[in-house]
C-alpha cells in the first residue's frame, strides 16, 4: 500500500513510519525538509512539499495528518496561537484541497488531534468520546482541526477517524524528554496541586493504535487515543521517581508554571481524565495500561 503522512518527522509520526516500512509499505512524507525525512529513513521514504501534494502521480491508498506545530513549548501569544491554528486547522485544509485537485480517492484520512478537546475538567469523572466539553483555546482550536479533517469524507469520499491523543510516554523524545532531567536529579515532583488529571499513552499503543483505524474499515470518527488508566499528576510523579528509583517530592508552584508559560500553563496545571471508549469497544487491546510498567519500558 502507498500511504501519504504528514508529521512523519515528529515522536508519532516517525514510529508509524518505521512500523509500516518494516511491513513493505510505501510512504511518501509531507514536509519542508526532505533532508530530514531522507535522514531518519536512510532514503526509504520520498518526500513532498504540501504543494506538490497535488502531483503525487501514484494512487495514495490513504492518508494519515500528523502534521502540528508543539502545543506546549512555548508562551500562547496571540502570534503563537496563530501559527498553532494554522499548522493544524490551514495544514489539514489545504492538504484536502490538494488532494482533491489530484483527483485523489484514498480509503480513509486518519487525521490528529488531542484530549485538550474536551478542555480543562477539575472534576475526576471519565471522558467518552461524547463527552461534554468545556470552550476554551484548546478546545476551540481541536473542534476546527477536526472539522476541517471531517471534509475529507465529502471532499475525498474517505473513511474519516479522528485521534484524540493524550500525553504520549516513549524513549527518545515526546513527554519523557522534557520530564527526565530534573527527575534525574532528584528534583521532580508533582506540579501545582498535583490532583489534575494525566492521560496518558504509550507510543507503541499510539501507533497500533492509529494502524488498527487503518486496518478496520468499519471504524469513523473520534476515538480517545490514551490508556484506560489514566493518572493524577501527584501518582504520575512518584511512579516516574519510583521507577527511576529518585526521589519525587520537589513539587512545582503553580505561579511559576504561570510565568514561564503563561496561558499555556494550562496544559500542566489543569487536566482532563479520558477514557478511550471507542477503542475497547471496537475490539483494541492495550500494550500497556499499566502506567509504571509503560514507564519501564520506555526507560
Amino acid at each position: 500500500m502507498h500511504y501519504l503522512i504528514s508529521g512523519g518527522t515528529g515522536f508519532i509520526g516517525s514510529a508509524l513510519i518505521h512500523a509500516l516500512l518494516e511491513e513493505g509499505h510505501q510512504i511518501t512524507v509531507i514536509s519542508r525538509t526532505p533532508e530530514k525525512v531522507a535522514f531518519l529513513f536512510k532514503g526509504a521514504t520520498q518526500s513532498v512539499a504540501l504543494a506538490q501534494v497535488n502531483k503525487i502521480a501514484k494512487k495514495v491508498d490513504g492518508v494519515i495528518n500528523l502534521a502540528g506545530e508543539p502545543i506546549v513549548d512555548k508562551r500562547w501569544s496571540e502570534a503563537r496561537k496563530q501559527l498553532l491554528r494554522e499548522s493544524r486547522v490551514d495544514f489539514t485544509k489545504e492538504l484536502i484541497a490538494q488532494l482533491k485537485r489530484a483527483s485523489a480517492r484514498p480509503e480513509f484520512f486518519i487525521s490528529g488531534s488531542a484530549i485538550g478537546f474536551y478542555g480543562s475538567h477539575e472534576g475526576g469523572a471519565p471522558l467518552n468520546e461524547v463527552s461534554h466539553p468545556i470552550s476554551g483555546f484548546t478546545h476551540d482550536l481541536c473542534r476546527d482541526w477536526e472539522a476541517e479533517a471531517l471534509e475529507a469524507e465529502k471532499v475525498l469520499g474517505a473513511r474519516v477517524c479522528l485521534v484524540r491523543t493524550g500525553v504520549v510516554l516513549g524513549a527518545g523524545g515526546g513527554a519523557l524528554a522534557k520530564m527526565l532531567p530534573p527527575f534525574n536529579f532528584g528534583l521532580g515532583g508533582p506540579i501545582g496541586s498535583g490532583q489534575q488529571w494525566m492521560s496518558w499513552v504509550h507510543l507503541s499503543d499510539e501507533v497500533s493504535i492509529i494502524r488498527f483505524l487503518m486496518e478496520h474499515q468499519t471504524l469513523l470518527g473520534s476515538f480517545n487515543a490514551t490508556s484506560p488508566n489514566a493518572v493524577t499528576n501527584e501518582i504520575f510523579s512518584q511512579t516516574l521517581g519510583g521507577v527511576l528509583d529518585k526521589s519525587a517530592k520537589l513539587r512545582m508552584p503553580s505561579f511559576v508554571m504561570k510565568l514561564l508559560l503563561g496561558d499555556a500553563s494550562e496544559l500542566l496545571l489543569e487536566g482532563q481524565r479520558v477514557y478511550p471508549a471507542r477503542l475497547l469497544d471496537a475490539g483494541f487491546e492495550f500494550t500497556y495500561p499499566d502506567l509504571e510498567v509503560a514507564l519501564q519500558h520506555s526507560l
